[in-house]
């Protein structure tokens, strides 16, 4: 099951409360006060993990707690400290906060961790009220309430390539064919109803290459406001660096102009998103075993006069695959985002002293 939207409530735990105790001994007779004080409650924490890909355990999980502290003791002794609590979540999702809708955090990488709800800070106890004038106190805090907060998590796709196009076009195909992937294929509408990620080998070892595509649901005219699948899934494109736009050339479809499906799509992915226009494209003319050879000429004259790289494929049979997976490596190399959190560092430049070197009499003296 593919969840890509969740809500959750997180509560952090409540500190403990401070302790009013007196110490009492033989051979003490004036103790004085004792009271340790209360344990810090857990804290709620999220962190990005390679081991989940969808939001399908907050879907049915949506309220977490943290474990409160313990309360302090006698004889200076504090209460133990709540544990935290770690919510794991895809790499690629995105944190906000449910009551403004102001985006938290974006967790772009495995292993990072914030803390999304504190824990409350323990009481004092009444060993910190003693004066030289108040030597017997009985005052003491109780512990701080936990910070308790609503959040809506999305999920998008971490993909360097999407396939974009309507619906039974061959994109679920096509993925099958470049990847390990096995989704489901079959002769209608509408077949893919979530996202599909593949990883794409390109090269012979060593000397390899790997890439990841998506398979996203078919968009229709309207998606960008709700028509078909689209608004639901067309989110998953902005992250990827290149988009993969097939076109059915073939007489399989009752639309009788490519060109208008090309500038059909790409208009939603614009009303969507205007940086998606900008993207990098790879025109792919889709099932040339039965292509209608003037719709196929037709699609190769436009990509010819907007200058967009075009290939001609058959995912049944084959042909044309290759090349165009070699292209899309290519492109993907050049696009992708550079990884600045992981790039090897600059080394440090030789910075000058602001004073003369002494002279060589005055070295080594103290």
């Amino acid at each position: 099951m593919f969840i890509d939207e969740a809500r959750i409530r997180v509560k952090a735990g409540d500190g403990g409360n401070g302790c009013m105790a007196f110490r009492r001994e033989k051979f003490v007779p004036k103790g004085g006060p004792s009271g340790g004080d209360g344990g810090h409650g857990g804290d709620i924490r999220m962190s990005s993990s390679l081991s989940h890909n969808t939001l399908v355990h907050f879907r049915f999980n949506p309220e977490h707690k943290a474990e409160r502290g313990g309360h302090g003791l006698g004889s200076n002794c504090s209460g133990q400290a709540g544990e935290h609590t770690t919510l794991e979540v895809p790499v690629g999702t995105l944190l906000y906060d449910d009551t403004t809708g102001e985006l938290v955090h974006d967790f772009a990488h495995a292993g990072e961790t914030i803390v999304i709800a504190k824990g409350g800070r323990g009481g004092r106890g009444n060993q910190h009220f003693a004066t030289p004038t108040h030597q017997a106190p009985r005052e003491h805090e109780l512990g701080r309430p936990g910070e308790e907060r609503a959040y809506r998590l999305e999920l998008r796709l971490l993909a360097d390539a999407g396939l974009v196009g309507y619906p039974n076009v061959g994109k679920s195909t096509l993925i099958s064919r470049l990847s390990a992937a096995r989704p489901k294929i079959a002769n209608y509408a509408f077949t893919t109803l979530a996202p599909n990620l593949g990883v794409v080998q390109v090269g012979e070892y060593p000397h390899t290459q790997s890439f990841t595509i998506a398979d996203l649901p078919g968009l229709i005219e309207g998606a960008h406001l709700g028509a078909g699948l689209g608004i639901q899934f067309l989110k998953h494109i902005e992250r990827t660096s290149v988009i993969v736009h097939l076109v059915d050339v073939s007489d399989a479809t009752d639309r009788p102009d490519p060109v208008e499906d090309f500038k059909i799509i790409t208009n939603e992915l614009k009303s969507f998103d205007p940086a998606l226009a900008k993207k990098p494209t790879i025109l792919v003319a889709a099932k040339i075993d039965v292509a209608n050879p003037e719709k196929l000429k037709k699609l190769t004259t436009m990509a010819k006069r907007r200058k967009l790289p075009f290939y001609a494929i058959s995912a049944v049979t084959g042909e044309g695959i290759e090349k165009l997976k070699y292209a899309i490596a290519e492109m993907v190399a050049t696009h992708r985002p550079i990884d600045l959190k992981h790039a090897p560092a600059a080394a440090p430049a030789k910075i000058k002293p602001h004073y003369p070197p002494p002279a060589p009499s005055a070295r080594g003296r103290g």
